[in-house]
C-alpha cells in the first residue's frame, strides 16, 4: 500500500528538545542539585568471586565530612530483577550480604559533604574476603567441576530456551547439502555519553523521589519500591534528559539503589554519579555468545532446516539476559522461511559483569552467524546470494510457525534495491569487497515479564482553552526522539500544528505507566495510545461542532490545520480555537480530555509487527596489516510509514555507527575477570573520521497494526552490519570470519591459516 499524504506525518521535523540540548539548558541527573545534598561513592569488589566474611565501616564513618555508610545489612536483602514474573530470575542483591560474583560489584556506599571526601572514605572501609575459585567463560562454567556461582543452580545454567517448529530431522533428510559452523560473538559496552547517576531524596513523610536517567521511569518506580519496602505510589521517579540508553538503563543500578538507601538512612538528598571507569566495569553489557549452526539446503538454494545451539556468557546475574536468550533464537531464523527449525539456548552464569539487553537485543549475534553462513553455502554450491535470499525470504501474510504473523513485509524490495546498487559498483579493485546481509526486527515485545497489571502504553490528552494540547505519556525519550514522534502523531490526529502540542513524559507522579524504551516499542505502542487518546478528544470536539454547524452526521467533519470543516465541502467550517471555547462552555468549563491505551493481544509470541532491511558494506582490507577501511554502507529499509523522516535518518545512521563499532572495533578483553580497557582511550569506538557514507533507501509499505502504518526503525539496523562486513572480508580475501570483532589480528590469523591450507594442497 502506498503511503497516504498527511499534513504533519512524513514531513521532516527537528526534535522538539533540540534547542534545549544545543543551548545547554537541558538538565540531566548530573545537573540536579538539592539543598543539603550529600555526595555518594561506592566501594566495589576487587575479586571476581569471594565470600564477604566481614565489613568494618567504623573508620570511614568517623572520617571528617562523612555523614553515613551503608552495606547490605542496611538493606532488606531482597533479591531484585526485572523479570518479576519469575522469582528465580530475580537473583541480584545490589549490596550483597554474603558473596560477590564479579569485579566491580558494589559492597558498600558512603555519603559525605563532598565527592572527594566520600572517595577517600572508601579506603577506610575494611572488608575481609574469602576468595573463591572463579570461572569466566560459559563453556567452562557448565563443566561438572566448575565453581558454583549461585547455590542450587546446576552447572551454572541460569536459563534455557527451546524453539522448534516443523519436523527438523525429516527436513534435514531432504537436504542436498548440510553445513556446520561454530561462531564466537563478543560483548559490547553501551557507551552512553551520560554515565549512570541518580539523586535520591527521602522525606520524613516516607516519600522517595529519585532523579535519574532511565529508559523507563515506571520500571524504576516499581523496582525501587520493591527492594526498599515502599508502596509504588510513595516512590516518584523524575527522569530528566537521558544521555543515551541503548538497552542499558532500564534495570535498577547501584547509583539509584545506593543513593536511595543512603537518603533513607540519613534523610538527606544523596547524589551518586558513576565515573567512566565505573560505567565500564559495573554496568551491564551486550551478551557474548557461542553459536553452533547447522543448516541444510537443496541444490537450488531452497532452505530445508536449521538447527542451532547457543551458549551465552550471562555474567553474574540474570538482568535482561533471559529475554536476549529467547530473541536471539527467534531472530536466528529471520527473515527466512524454514520447513524445520530448532534452537536450544543456554544462558550461563560466569564471574564477569552481567550481560543484558543492548540495541538489537540478541539479533546482531544471530545475524552475524546466520548471514555469513548463508553466503558461505552459496559459495560452496555456486549460488547467487541475492537469489537465495529472495527465494527463501519472508513475504506479507506469512506466519512463522507458532511464533509470529507478518502483516507487512518489504524484504523483497530491499533485496532488489541492494542488488541493483551492488551491480552498479562493477568490478572492484583487489582486496576490496562488498558484503550483504538482510534481517528483520520487532516493534516492541508482547511478553509481560515485568508482571505489570497496567496497559503496555497509555496516554492522556488535554485540550486547553487556547487550543494548545497537553499530551501525558509514560514513554521515555532517551535521545531517539520519541517525544517528537508523539507530538507529530498528536498533531496529525487532532488536525492542529506541531507548536500546539506539549509532551509531558518522564515523571511517574504525572504520567501514566508505560513499559519504556526497549525493543523498538515506542512508535508503535505509545504511538497507538497517543493516536487513540487524540481520537477520543477529537470526537468530543466534533460532537460540539456537529451541533454548532447543524450537519447531518458527525462523520462528515474533520480538522486540518486548525480548521474544522465538512469533509466534502472544506470551505464550510469554523476555527479550531473557536470550537474549543464553545466546547468548554458546553461542558460547564470542564476540559476536553482523551484517553488511550495499547496492549497487544493475539499477536503471536514476539511482537505485533516487524521491520525489514538489507544492507551492503563496501570495505577494503589491507592484507599485510589486516586494517579495514569502510568505503560505504548502503541500506534499503522498510519501516512502514515513516513518521519523521529526519528523525528516521538520524536513528539509522546512529545504528550503522554502533553496528560498525561492534563489527570491527569495540572489544572488551578480560584477564582473570578484570576488564582491561575501561576507558575511552583503549575502548575503541567509531569516531567521525571512521564514519563512512551511509545512504538509505526507504521502502514503501504500510503496517496495519502501527499508528498510521508505522513500525520499527533505528534498532533493527544494528543487526545486519557485522555480518555484511564479514561477507565483505570473505569476498575481498576469501577468508571466513567466525569471531567478533573482526580485528586486524584475526584477519591476519585467518589469512595465515588460509595460506597454510593452500600450501598443503
Amino acid at each position: 500500500m502506498s503511503h497516504k499524504k498527511y499534513t504533519v506525518i512524513n514531513t521532516p521535523v527537528h526534535n522538539i528538545d533540540g534547542v534545549a540540548k544545543v543551548t545547554g539548558r537541558a538538565t540531566y541527573a548530573f545537573d540536579v542539585t538539592l539543598p543539603g545534598m550529600l555526595y555518594g561513592k561506592i566501594l566495589r569488589s576487587p575479586h571476581p568471586h569471594a565470600r564477604v566474611v566481614s565489613i568494618d565501616t567504623s573508620k570511614a564513618e568517623q572520617f571528617p565530612g562523612v555523614r553515613g555508610v551503608v552495606t547490605g545489612k542496611d538493606t532488606l536483602g531482597i533479591k531484585q530483577g526485572i523479570w518479576r514474573r519469575y522469582e528465580e530470575l530475580c537473583d541480584e542483591q545490589i549490596l550483597p550480604l554474603e558473596k560477590v560474583r564479579y569485579i566491580g560489584e558494589p559492597v558498600a556506599a558512603v555519603a559525605a559533604i563532598t565527592e572527594e571526601i566520600a572517595e577517600k572514605a572508601l579506603d577506610l572501609i575494611e572488608v575481609e574476603y574469602e576468595v573463591l575459585p572463579a570461572v569466566y567463560e560459559p563453556l567452562e562454567a557448565i563443566k561438572k567441576e566448575a565453581p558454583t556461582i549461585h547455590e542450587g543452580v546446576e552447572r551454572n545454567i541460569n536459563v534455557t530456551r527451546h524453539i522448534e517448529w516443523g519436523d527438523v530431522d525429516d527436513a534435514f533428510e531432504d537436504a542436498d547439502y548440510i553445513r556446520e559452523d561454530w561462531f564466537k560473538c563478543s560483548g559490547q559496552h553501551h557507551m552512553c555519553m551520560e554515565t549512570r547517576g541518580a539523586v535520591s531524596s527521602f522525606t520524613p513523610e516516607g516519600k522517595l523521589t529519585c532523579w535519574t536517567g532511565t529508559q523507563s521511569a515506571y520500571y524504576h518506580q516499581g523496582l525501587l519500591a520493591g527492594v526498599l519496602g515502599l508502596r509504588e505510589g510513595d516512590v516518584r521517579i523524575i527522569a530528566p534528559y537521558t544521555g543515551g540508553g541503548f538497552g542499558g538503563k532500564f534495570e535498577l543500578d547501584a547509583a539509584q539503589f545506593c543513593s536511595a538507601v543512603l537518603s533513607m538512612k540519613l534523610h538527606k538528598p544523596v547524589k551518586i554519579i558513576f565515573t567512566r571507569e565505573e560505567d565500564f566495569i559495573a554496568s551491564k553489557r551486550r551478551t557474548p555468545m557461542f553459536y553452533y549452526v547447522r543448516t541444510g539446503v537443496k541444490k537450488d538454494g531452497t532452505f530445508c532446516a536449521r538447527e542451532s545451539r547457543m551458549f551465552s556468557n550471562g555474567g553474574a546475574y540474570t538482568g535482561m539476559g533471559a529475554t536476549a536468550l529467547y530473541l536471539t533464537g527467534f531472530f536466528h531464523s529471520f527473515p527466512y522461511k524454514w520447513r524445520g527449525y530448532r534452537y536450544d539456548g543456554y544462558r550461563v552464569y560466569t564471574n564477569t559483569m552481567p550481560s543484558t539487553s543492548m540495541r538489537g537485543f540478541g539479533a546482531p549475534q544471530a545475524m552475524f552467524c546466520s548471514e555469513q553462513q548463508i553466503d558461505w553455502i552459496c559459495a560452496d554450491l555456486g549460488l547467487d546470494p541475492f537469489e537465495v535470499r529472495r527465494k527463501n525470504g519472508h513475504t506479507e501474510g506469512y506466519e512463522v510457525p507458532g511464533q509470529a504473523f507478518i502483516a507487512s513485509c518489504g524484504l523483497e524490495q530491499c533485496i532488489n534495491e541492494i542488488e541493483n546498487w551492488v551491480k552498479s559498483k562493477g568490478k572492484l579493485p583487489a582486496n576490496r569487497g562488498i558484503g550483504i546481509s538482510s534481517c528483520g526486527f520487532m516493534s516492541g515485545g508482547i511478553f509481560n515479564w515485568f508482571d505489570t497489571p497496567y496497559s503496555f502504553s497509555s496516554a492522556v490528552v488535554t485540550i486547553n482553552v487556547d487550543g494548545t494540547v497537553e499530551v501525558h505519556v509514560g514513554c521515555q525519550d532517551i535521545g531517539q526522539g520519541s517525544n517528537t514522534t508523539m507530538a507529530i502523531i498528536a498533531a496529525e490526529t487532532l488536525g492542529v500544528k506541531m507548536e500546539d502540542i506539549k509532551i509531558h513524559s518522564g515523571d511517574t507522579d504525572h504520567c501514566p505507566a508505560d513499559l519504556g524504551a526497549w525493543g523498538s516499542r515506542q512508535t508503535l505502542m505509545t504511538g497507538n495510545a497517543v493516536k487513540m487518546a487524540c481520537e477520543d478528544a477529537k470526537k468530543q470536539l466534533l460532537e460540539f461542532a456537529y451541533a454548532e454547524m447543524g450537519i447531518n452526521i458527525v462523520y462528515d467533519l474533520d480538522i486540518k490545520d486548525r480548521w474544522v470543516h465538512i469533509v466534502a465541502r472544506p470551505e464550510r467550517g469554523m476555527k479550531y480555537e473557536d470550537l474549543v471555547k464553545k466546547a468548554l462552555r458546553g461542558k460547564d468549563g470542564q476540559r476536553i480530555m482523551g484517553r488511550g491505551y495499547y496492549t497487544p493481544h493475539r499477536k503471536g509470541m514476539i511482537s505485533p509487527a516487524y521491520s525489514y532491511m538489507m544492507q551492503a558494506v563496501d570495505a577494503e582490507i589491507d592484507p599485510e596489516t589486516g586494517r579495514i577501511k569502510i568505503h560505504e554502507v548502503m541500506t534499503a529499509h522498510d519501516c512502514g510509514q515513516p513518521i519523521n523522516p529526519l528523525g528516521l535518518m538520524g536513528q539509522l545512521e546512529g545504528a550503522a555507527s554502533m553496528a560498525l563499532g561492534y563489527a570491527y572495533l569495540e572489544d572488551m578483553p578480560f584477564e582473570d575477570g578484570k576488564m582491561m580497557n575501561p576507558n575511552l582511550v583503549d575502548y575503541k569506538v567509531i569516531r567521525a573520521p571512521e564514519m563512512p557514507k551511509t545512504p538509505i533507501i526507504e521502502i514503501d509499505t504500510y503496517e496495519p497494526e502501527g499508528p498510521y502504518g508505522a513500525k520499527e526503525a533505528g534498532e533493527g539496523l544494528t543487526n545486519p552490519t557485522a555480518a555484511a562486513l564479514g561477507n565483505a572480508v570473505f569476498n575481498a580475501l576469501g577468508i571466513q570470519m567466525k569471531e567478533l570483532p573482526i580485528s586486524p589480528e584475526r584477519i591476519r590469523k585467518a589469512l595465515a591459516e588460509k595460506k597454510a591450507q593452500e600450501a598443503q594442497k
